[in-house]
Parts: structure tokens; sequence; C-alpha cells
């Protein structure tokens, strides 16, 4: 999708399941803001992908000249027919990668791709206490056009 300095944003496969599973899995051992409970596999994960990507909706990933090393995707919010058009969106990057405005670059890219969709309504939830997280939903009316590292 697009590059800024060795960063490059583009739609998941499900050949990227292993990187996020890596990622993901660091937070739900570590952390509650997954709201899981057990690791999630490899093939959970491409599963995942899969579903989303049947039903229209976006799964990102940002790479750098290494590996990926963060993503985000948009997911039904409910299963009733009057939140067809909600989706919750997640951003999660690798807990050793340190490169400020990712986030905001993913999300950026998230909701260019969900103007394109059926999508009126994204939110995020967040488990508390989750500083860059309330950083990030806060400067999403300043979303990042470019990060460069």
């Amino acid at each position: 999708m697009t590059t800024s300095n060795e960063l490059n944003v583009r739609s998941a496969r499900p050949l990227d399941a292993q990187a996020i599973s890596s990622i993901y899995d660091h937070y739900v051992q570590n952390t509650v803001i997954t709201f899981e409970e057990t690791l999630v596999t490899v093939g959970d994960i491409q599963i995942r992908i899969e579903n989303l990507i049947r039903v229209g909706l976006p799964w990102l990933v940002v790479e750098d000249a290494i590996k990926v090393q963060g993503y985000a995707y948009a997911a039904p919010w409910r299963s009733r027919a009057s939140y067809r058009h909600s989706v919750e969106v997640s951003v999660y990057l690798d807990k050793d990668f340190v490169c400020p405005g990712t986030g905001s670059l993913l999300y950026s890219h998230l909701f260019q791709a969900l103007a394109n969709s059926d999508v009126h309504v994204a939110m995020a939830g967040i488990a508390l206490p989750n500083e860059a997280s309330v950083a990030l939903q806060g400067a999403l009316t300043n979303l990042a056009a470019g990060v460069s590292c």
C-alpha cells in the first residue's frame, strides 16, 4: 500500500499469521488488553485473517526491512443486523519495535480502507491502564500520513 522510509503498510496475508501471532501472544500473556485468556495459535490467526478478508474488512500489517512489526484490523462490532455498518478497530505493535507514529500510520491506512466500504462507525475498546492506547486513540484527529524511523 504505502512505504515510508523503510516502513511498508500492506494487506495481511494468511502467511503473516506466524508474525502476527508472535506479536499478539505477548499481549495475551502479559496484559489484559486483548480480552483473551489463552494464547492464540497461528492457525487461529490465519482463520481470523481469512474471515475478515472474506467479509470485505481490512487487516493490515506494517513491516520494515526485517519483519512484520505490527498490524491493524477492523472486525464486525456485533452480530445484530443494525450493527452491520459498525466495526471494532485494533492496532498491535511488536513489543520491541520503537518507531513513534507507527500506530497512527496503521490507523490512517485502516480508516482509508474503511472509507471505501459501507462502514459508518469504527470504535475501539481500551482496557486501562494503557497509556499508549489512550494516546493513540486521542490522536485520531491527527492521523499520520507518513512515519520516518
